[in-house]
């Protein structure tokens, strides 16, 4: 074998072990999803293999799905702004310290180091009926009786922003902390004040890690399945939890795993739009 040769067969032989596991991990299991989404499922319980179109024609002309899956586009944009707005001064801050920016990031990063489900039923314990914030306005005279403050889409939003805003924050600062801090000195020196400079030249270098924290927490809020499960009330489940209804509560695994294609193709197309006008390539500078 020549040396050309042997040299072009290096990266794929690198590339092997992170390929076999993104095969065996990923577009297996979604092959047999689309499988399973073509078979029918029968009064009796059993699954009939074939190639039948009815869970796709019911996941598509009945409105319930329609409304359902318009409902965590907008809890997922509602959430994914408020992690911008509460993100990028984090990160800003973080980014501009001086000496403790380490500490800032580790301190950051600690939710992660806790379990998702944890951190959700949490804010159970704050507040619920008996949580510490009815408990603080019963004693300090403020309500007579407990607020219910539970089961609602602003908690399912709360509890979402909860747990997405540490990837806001990451994409941003890893962004903020890439620009020369000279470049906003430099425009300081030619008569502009120090919002001016932000405006003009941190905000638009650092626009990559924000749009990158932004698809990121979109994507992961419209998907997401136990926050509006454990927080959101009969009326706020969200498209994610039908396909675990199907799945686990039903065991019907063609319907379930039609709705589940029907999410993946829904955030697909918006993740192809975000890569028309911003391009992928800006995902990139923005992760790093």
């Amino acid at each position: 074998m020549s040396v050309e040769a042997r040299e072009a067969r290096q990266p794929w032989i690198l590339l092997t072990p992170a390929l076999t596991a993104v095969t065996l991990l990923l577009f297996i299991p979604l092959v047999f999803i689309v499988i399973y989404s073509f078979w029918l499922r029968t009064a009796t319980g059993a699954d009939v293999p074939g190639f039948h179109l009815d869970n796709w024609t019911e996941a598509l002309t009945d409105p319930f799905y329609r409304d359902i899956l318009i409902s965590p586009l907008r809890i997922a944009a509602i959430t994914t702004l408020v992690c911008a707005l509460m993100g990028y001064p984090s990160a800003y801050f973080i980014a501009r310290s001086q000496g403790n920016k380490m500490i800032l990031l580790l301190l950051m990063m600690l939710p992660f180091w806790i379990s998702y489900i944890i951190r959700t039923m949490s804010w159970i314990n704050i507040l619920g009926v008996s949580g510490a914030l009815n408990t603080a306005l019963i004693w300090l005279g403020i309500t007579d009786e407990p607020i219910q403050m539970l089961y609602n889409e602003v908690t399912v939003i709360l509890g979402l922003v909860h747990f997405l805003l540490p990837f806001m924050v990451l994409n941003v600062f890893v962004s903020l902390d890439g620009i020369d801090p000279n470049l906003e000195a430099a425009a300081n020196s030619l008569g502009a004040t120090r919002w001016q400079s932000f405006l003009q030249v941190t905000l638009p270098l650092s626009l990559p890690g924000l749009a990158a924290g932004g698809l990121l927490c979109f994507v992961l809020g419209a998907g997401t399945c136990i926050t509006p499960l454990v927080l959101g009330g009969p009326g706020d489940a969200m498209f994610a939890n039908l396909v675990f209804e199907a799945i686990i509560t039903q065991l019907n695994w063609p319907l379930g795993s039609a709705l589940s294609l029907m999410l993946l193709a829904v955030l697909g197309v918006l993740v192809m739009i975000y890569n028309r006008y911003l391009g992928m390539a800006q995902l990139m500078k923005g992760l790093g």
